[in-house]
C-alpha cells in the first residue's frame, strides 16, 4: 500500500492472555483501522480477525522456538511507521509486564516516532482469575511480585531470591515451566516453606487451560506427571488454598468438551462465541458457505414488484440479509414493504428483519417449514394471496408446493446460494482418529450433506460411531439419519439457544 511521506504511527497493543473477549475495546478499534499488524505468536486469531484490511507479520515469540530478533522487530516498527503505515505491535499480555514494550518504546522514541501505549490483561491476572485463585486476600496476601524465570536463569543475581523467599505476599512467576524444579529449589533453598502452596496453569485463560496444585515440594514432580508445557505461569503463595472455594472456571457446563460447529464462517460466531463461553473447545469447520446469486435478474424483478405482494416469507437469516442488501444497493428502502405483510421462520430470522426496521407480522410456533404453512394457511384464506418467499438455491420445496396446494400464487427467488468449503476434511479425521471430538453441530440440512461429503465415502463410515451428533431440529435430524448417523440431541427449540441447551443437556 502506497503511503505519504507523512510519519505514521505505532500502537503498543496488549492482546491479553488468550481469551478472544480479553481484549480492550481500545485494541480492537485500533486493529479495525490498521494498515499492518506486527503480532506474537499466543495473539489469539479473533484478534486478528479485526485487521481485515491490514498487511500481517507474524514475529514468533515462543518459547524455546525461533522467532524474529527484538532488533529485527524494533527495525519493522519504525520501517512501517516511515513508510506513513499506522501499525499495531500486538503483544500477548501487556506490553509493559514481561513484554519488552518498553525496549520498542524507547526505540520508537529514539527515531521520533510517534507511538501510543494500549495496556492488556497480563498473563498473571488473567490466569488467576481464571484458575479461581485471588492474587492478594485479607488475611493472606497484601502483596504481589511478578518475577520472570526466564530472565532470572540467564543472568546471574538478577533476582534476590532470600526477599522473594520472605515477602510473605504472592509470588507469581512468568515463563517458568521448563525450569520449575530449579525455581521451587531455589525458594527452598533461600527459606521459604516446602509446605507452600503452589499452582501451575497451562494455556491460562482458554478452552485448553491446565491447572496443577501441590505444595512447593511437590509441584514439580505433579506438573512433570501432567504433562505441563508452554506457556505456563507459577502462582506460589497462600492464596492458592481458596481456589477450591473460588474456582468458577473449571465448573463451566462445557469444559473439557471439544464441539465441532459446521455452520458457514460467517454465521459460526454466535455459537462458537456461547459455547467458548460455557468452556466448549471449538473447532470452526465450517462445510457451507454463503454466497449472492449468480444472477440478481429474478430478484431485482421481485423487488420491482413488491407492492403487488400479499405476503414475504423470510426462510432463513441470510436470505433477509441478502435481499436487504440488494435492496439497498437498488437506492431504496424499506418502504417498499408498506404494503407487504412480512412471515418470518423464527425469532433469529425476526430479530435481523428489525435490523432493517422491519417488524415480522407472522411466526410459526415451530421453526420449520410446515408449521409456517399451516400458520400461514390458519391466519387467512390463501386463494389467490401472491407469495413471495426467500429461499437459498438448495431450499427444500415443501413450502412452495403447500402454499400453492392451499390457492396461493406462490413466486420463489434464490437471494442466496450455498455451496460447499472443500479441504476440511483431513483434519477433521486427524482430530476423530484421536479422539478429540465430543460432539458435532448442524444446523441445517445442507451442513450435514457437505460435512459427509468432505469426510469421504471411506472416512465418513469410519466416524459415525465416533462422536455425539446435535442438530438443530427435526429436519436436519431426518437428513442426519438419512446418512446413517445416531442422534445424539434434537434442539426442542429450533434455534441457535435451542441448540446450545441441547448440547448442555448431554
Amino acid at each position: 500500500m502506497k503511503k505519504s511521506k507523512k510519519c505514521g504511527k505505532v500502537y503498543l497493543v496488549g492482546a491479553g492472555p488468550g481469551h478472544a473477549g480479553l481484549l480492550t475495546l481500545r485494541g480492537k478499534e485500533l486493529l479495525e483501522a490498521c494498515d499492518a499488524v506486527i503480532y506474537d505468536h499466543l495473539v489469539p486469531a479473533e484478534h486478528l480477525s479485526y485487521a481485515k484490511k491490514a498487511q500481517k507479520f507474524y514475529v514468533g515469540k515462543k518459547g524455546g522456538e525461533k522467532s524474529s530478533s527484538q532488533t529485527a522487530i524494533n527495525r519493522l516498527l519504525v520501517r512501517l511507521a516511515r513508510q506513513g503505515q499506522q501499525a499495531v505491535r500486538l503483544k500477548g499480555g501487556d506490553p509493559f509486564i514481561f513484554g519488552r514494550g518498553g525496549e520498542e518504546a524507547v526505540c520508537l522514541n529514539r527515531h521520533k516516532i510517534p507511538y501510543e501505549v494500549v495496556p492488556g490483561v497480563t498473563a498473571a491476572t488473567g490466569a488467576a482469575a481464571f484458575a479461581g485463585i485471588p492474587l492478594t486476600h485479607r488475611g493472606l496476601a497484601s502483596q504481589v511480585i511478578f518475577v520472570t524465570a526466564h530472565e532470572a536463569a540467564k543472568e546471574a543475581g538478577a533476582i534476590d531470591w532470600k526477599i522473594l523467599a520472605k515477602s510473605g505476599g504472592t509470588l507469581v512467576f512468568y515463563m517458568g515451566a521448563s525450569r520449575l524444579s530449579k525455581l521451587v529449589k531455589t525458594l527452598m533453598q533461600n527459606g521459604l516453606s516446602p509446605n507452600t502452596p503452589v499452582a501451575v496453569i497451562e494455556w491460562a485463560t482458554t478452552a485448553s487451560q491446565h491447572v496443577v496444585e501441590g505444595m512447593l515440594a511437590t509441584i514439580a514432580g505433579k506438573a512433570r506427571q501432567a504433562g505441563i508445557g508452554t506457556p505456563a505461569l507459577t502462582i506460589v503463595g497462600q492464596v492458592v488454598k481458596l481456589r477450591k472455594s473460588a474456582d468458577w472456571f473449571s465448573r463451566l457446563p462445557l469444559r473439557g468438551k471439544t464441539i465441532v460447529v459446521t455452520r458457514s464462517r460467517a454465521q459460526a460466531g454466535n455459537l462458537s462465541k456461547e459455547l467458548g463461553n460455557l468452556g466448549a473447545s471449538v473447532i470452526d469447520c465450517p462445510t457451507i458457505k454463503i454466497l449472492s446469486p449468480k444472477s440478481w435478474k429474478a430478484v431485482d424483478t421481485a423487488i420491482l414488484k413488491m407492492p403487488s405482494f400479499d405476503w414475504l416469507v423470510f426462510t432463513s437469516v441470510n436470505g433477509v440479509e441478502k435481499l436487504m442488501e440488494r435492496v439497498l444497493s437498488r437506492g431504496k428502502d424499506a418502504r417498499i414493504f408498506s404494503g407487504t405483510k412480512i412471515c418470518a421462520i423464527g425469532p433469529a430470522t425476526a430479530d435481523k428483519l428489525k435490523e432493517y426496521s422491519l417488524w415480522a407480522d407472522m411466526m410459526p410456533p415451530e421453526y420449520v417449514s410446515e408449521s409456517l404453512a399451516a400458520c400461514l394457511a390458519g391466519k387467512e384464506d390463501l386463494r389467490g394471496k401472491k407469495i413471495l418467499l426467500v429461499r437459498s438455491n438448495l431450499g427444500r420445496e415443501y413450502l412452495g408446493v403447500e402454499l400453492s396446494r392451499k390457492g396461493a400464487c406462490v413466486e420463489e427467488v434464490a437471494a442466496y446460494r450455498t455451496e460447499p468449503v472443500r479441504g476440511i476434511g483431513r483434519e477433521l479425521a486427524r482430530n476423530f482418529k484421536e479422539k478429540r471430538i465430543d460432539q458435532v453441530t448442524f444446523t441445517s440440512s445442507s451442513t450435514v450433506k457437505n460435512f459427509a461429503a468432505a469426510m469421504g465415502k471411506k472416512t465418513f463410515p469410519k466416524i459415525k460411531n465416533k462422536t455425539k451428533w446435535v442438530t438443530i431440529g427435526p429436519v436436519t435430524s431426518q437428513t442426519a439419519r438419512s446418512l446413517g448417523l445416531k442422534i445424539y440431541r434434537q434442539a426442542r427449540e429450533y434455534t441457535i439457544p435451542g441448540l446450545v441447551e441441547a448440547i448442555c443437556r448431554s
